[in-house]
This record gives C-alpha cells, sequence and structure tokens, in this order.
C-alpha cells in the first residue's frame, strides 16, 4: 500500500502546483459561480420577507445558498469535458500504457483541482459574508461526523457519475452533447438552483431517486440543519449505493468501450 501512496501523493502535488499555474482561469470561473450567490438568496430572501417558504426564512436561504457554493466548489466534478477531448484527440491513448490505473490517476487529478479550486474561492466566500452579515447573525452550521461522511461520499459520487459518463466518449465521438444534457436534470434536482424542499412532492420523489441530490443536495442540508444526523444515515447509504452503481456501470463501459477506442485523433 505504501507505494500507491507515493504515486499518489506525487501526482497530488503535480496537479495542485498545474491548478496553481492557472488560477486566473481557475478565479474566472469561480465568478461565474458568485453571480448565482448574489443573486439567489436576495431573491428567495425578498420573497421569504412576509413569512416562511417550505420552512425556510429569509436566514435560511441565504445560509442554504451560501453553503451550497461552497461545498460545491468541493463535490461538483466536470471531467467528462476532460476525458471525452483526450479520447477525442487521441491523448487517452498514453493514460493506457502508465503503470498507474486510469481512473485512480483522474481521482487524484480531480481532487487536486477540486481542493485549488475551494482555496480560491475562499476568500471570495469571505466577501459573501460580510456582504450578507445581517441575514447570518443567528446562523448555526450542524458540521458533524455525519457531515463529513457525506460531503466526502459526495465528492466521490459525483467524480463517479461524471468518469462513467465520460467512458459514453469511446463510443461516440459528439458526446459533449449528452454532457450538455446531463446539467438540466443536475440541477434542479440536486438542489443547486433551489433546495429540494421548495419542488412538488412528486418532483422531490424523483429528487430521491436520481444521484444529483445525494452529491450536493445531502451534504448542504445536513450542514445547514435541515436534515439531522439520525435521518440522514439511511440518506447515506443510498450515496453508496449510487456510487456502487455507477462505478460498475463505469467499468462495463470501459471494457467494452475500448474496443471501440481507435486512438488516431481528430
Amino acid at each position: 500500500m505504501i507505494r500507491p501512496l507515493r504515486h499518489w501523493k506525487a501526482l497530488f502535488s503535480i496537479y495542485i502546483q498545474d491548478g496553481l499555474a492557472y488560477r486566473a482561469s481557475g478565479f474566472i470561473w469561480i465568478l461565474t459561480d458568485v453571480a448565482t450567490a448574489v443573486t439567489m438568496p436576495l431573491v428567495w430572501a425578498a420573497a421569504a420577507r412576509n413569512g416562511m417558504i417550505a420552512g425556510y426564512s429569509q436566514q435560511d436561504f441565504v445560509l442554504y445558498y451560501l453553503c451550497m457554493l461552497l461545498l460545491g466548489c468541493f463535490i461538483t466534478s466536470h471531467f467528462m469535458w476532460d476525458v471525452s477531448f483526450e479520447i477525442k484527440e487521441g491523448n487517452f491513448s498514453i493514460y493506457l500504457i502508465r503503470p498507474e490505473p486510469f481512473f485512480s490517476f483522474m481521482f487524484v487529478r480531480n481532487l487536486a483541482w477540486r481542493c485549488v479550486r475551494t482555496a480560491l474561492f475562499l476568500p471570495v466566500f469571505g466577501l459573501l459574508i460580510l456582504a450578507y452579515g445581517s441575514f447570518l447573525h443567528s446562523a448555526h452550521l450542524h458540521a458533524s461526523g455525519v457531515f463529513w461522511i457525506s460531503l466526502v461520499l459526495g465528492h466521490v459520487l459525483s467524480f463517479a457519475f461524471v468518469m462513467m459518463m465520460a467512458m459514453l466518449a469511446l463510443f461516440t465521438q459528439e458526446a459533449t452533447a449528452i454532457f450538455e444534457l446531463y446539467y438540466i436534470p443536475m440541477l434542479f434536482l440536486s438542489g443547486q438552483l433551489f433546495p429540494v424542499a421548495l419542488l412538488p412532492q412528486w418532483a422531490k420523489s424523483l429528487a430521491l431517486m436520481f444521484p444529483f441530490y445525494y452529491t450536493t443536495g445531502l451534504p448542504t442540508e445536513i450542514l445547514v440543519g435541515r436534515i439531522s444526523s439520525g435521518q440522514a444515515l439511511p440518506l447515506i447509504g443510498v450515496q453508496c449505493v449510487w456510487i456502487v452503481v455507477a462505478c460498475g456501470l463505469r467499468v462495463v463501459l470501459w471494457r467494452k468501450g475500448l474496443k471501440h477506442y481507435t486512438g488516431v485523433g481528430m
């Protein structure tokens, strides 16, 4: 076990440096998220001015969106775009001859970038806390052990799911169109646009059936106290089930997709 850990540590260090080298582009991506953090809390806080909405007060909405934005920096993966591009260009062949397994290599690479992105976002997050300070005077977070477990599993689930989708690029050169469709249910059912509690009952039940909610929505609701530790345990079990399902499908697509891969580049 020591040798793989040394490899992963070296890879993590390399991609941390890579992320810091291109921190300007990373900061630009962060600014796109800030637009949501600035507008959505104000919209829902104004809507809840005369009373609570689905159990959310003005303070609850602001706290929810700020926590969702911070956790999303670490959890949400988008690496299917990179993998698809490398497969299309033929650069994917490099990974097939390396001694390091492809998926463990990509996991460390993704983890390093998520850590860099979270670190780059922290100064902006501090400014947002100052801006919304009037709404957060009595806010209370629930950073229990259950929350940290859910946070890590949410990160793993997001990575496993997008890597499963990335394997579709082994079968078709236009996988990017499929990736774009992925963001429609992801944004609505993960709780990133608005809390799942605001959805109609049928849509809320649908959200609990798909993996999107278990990436960012569940850790956020645990952190802000919407879900207790006892209520979270069966939901964490669902997180684990979806991770197993995503990894299983990824292995199947990987084995079948390699038979279609030619590596000629475009």
